[in-house]
């Protein structure tokens, strides 16, 4: 453990479980299912938590328990729970805090499992949901009701990059007693600590940012201790969605490494959006980097940066941008976010299909609308694979005429 609250010395040292066995540098990966006890006393005493230690691979291991441990640290909270996808920390978040009866304010414009889990099986359960524009305070206020407990959202939203005032969010949840819940994936810890502004817990998709190599599926949410533990003696261990360590040690390899891989991720993302949002062939670009983004005011205030990813809107139909994404040679076409590699998908037939068409455009979710996630490759030529598709794009568009 360190005392620093530097984040490129807590991405290395936060949480570190030493080996007191071997002195291994590298974390240990614990691949076992069970853990002995010394005797039926001891057993006895963690079932019922009078005593500290690991039972059953279901609701602990070491090698994960660091990973948890780390990212509490980086996101300034009390305590941090892991999960086997981004998702299972969605649903066991949110589950553990509404149950039949309740209602949830979310933000419109969502990652799209994350909304049909709102919009279609929480129907299912009894509970209700409102969408709300959160960049729109009174809309907010408006549609809590008495029985709303909690307020989620994600900034910057997925997919079109608009950007949420994460104090108003929580002095609107502490005026209303409510839990606020914020996905910060899009961010990371190293451009953003919404716990810093007072909301209650946040949420990962670790097989983004926090791993960064594209090779793992994995969840965290930070929170306080008792709101942590809440989740794990729930909908973790009931419903599951733990984390192997095997993938715990690989978003542990791949944090180490978090802040020097956003520092590129965000100057490379900062000169590919300037330079799309100059070519006439795109309608807009939307990039908290950007100063015509209606987030920028927040830039240096709640993030550090403008991050990693943005959206931009091709000036034609449908079909163009498919063209324009089927003809790049180096981008890759694929969901997901934060690899080296940059990735580049249309979120209305991918991403975001669980969306009805008229759900996508009140969210702002059009068919023209790409999104881009810049990897650490030369930036130049990133820009130079762009302008080589913009280009057959336009040379398709004069032959049809």
């Amino acid at each position: 453990m360190t005392d620093s609250k530097h984040i490129e010395t807590l991405t290395i040292h936060a949480g570190k479980i030493k080996d007191k066995q071997f002195g291994a540098l590298s974390t240990p990966i614990f691949q076992t299912s069970t853990f002995t006890f010394e005797n039926v006393q001891q057993g006895s005493a963690r079932f019922m938590g009078e005593e500290e230690g690991f039972i059953y691979g279901r609701l602990g291991n070491p090698t994960v328990r660091e990973l948890e441990l780390r990212m509490a640290a980086l996101e300034f909270t009390e305590d941090a729970a892991a999960f086997g996808s981004g998702m299972g920390a969605v649903s066991a978040t949110l589950l553990a805090n509404v149950s039949h009866g309740d209602h949830v304010v979310a933000s419109a414009a969502l990652y799209g499992c994350t909304f049909a889990l709102l919009n279609h099986k929480f129907a299912d359960f009894g509970i209700e949901v409102s969408f709300v524009d959160m960049t729109n305070e009174n809309e907010i206020r408006a549609a809590i009701k008495e029985n709303t407990k909690v307020i989620y959202f994600e900034t910057p939203v997925n997919p079109n990059l608009v950007v949420i005032d994460i104090a108003m969010i929580a002095k609107i949840a502490k005026d209303h007693r409510l839990i606020s819940i914020v996905d910060n994936t899009f961010m990371s810890p190293a451009l953003q600590n919404p716990a810093k502004f007072g909301i209650d817990l946040i949420i990962h998709s670790a097989t983004k940012y926090l791993n960064g190599h594209g090779d793992v599926i994995a969840g965290i949410t930070c929170g306080s201790k008792e709101q942590i533990e809440n989740i794990k003696l729930t909908t973790l261990k009931d419903m599951g969605a733990v984390m192997s360590p095997q993938d715990a040690w690989l978003v542990i390899r791949g944090l180490k490494t978090l802040s020097v891989r956003v520092e590129r991720h965000c100057s490379n993302a900062q000169r590919v959006a300037e330079y799309l949002e100059a070519h006439p062939r795109i309608k807009q670009v939307n990039y908290p980097g950007l100063k015509s983004h209606q987030g920028y005011s927040l830039l240096g205030q709640q993030m550090r940066s403008g991050g990693g990813i943005m959206a931009f809107e091709i000036e034609g139909s449908f079909d163009d941008a498919v063209h324009f994404m089927n003809n790049l040679k180096m981008c890759s076409i694929a969901v997901s976010l934060g690899d080296a590699e940059t990735l580049i998908q249309h979120p209305a037939s991918m991403t975001h299909s669980p969306y009805e068409p008229e759900e996508r455009a009140a969210a702002g979710i059009s068919e023209t609308l790409v999104r881009l996630s810049v990897g650490l490759e030369n930036v130049e030529d990133i820009i130079a694979d762009l302008a080589q598709s913009l280009e057959s794009m336009e040379n398709r568009l004069k032959q049809v005429i």
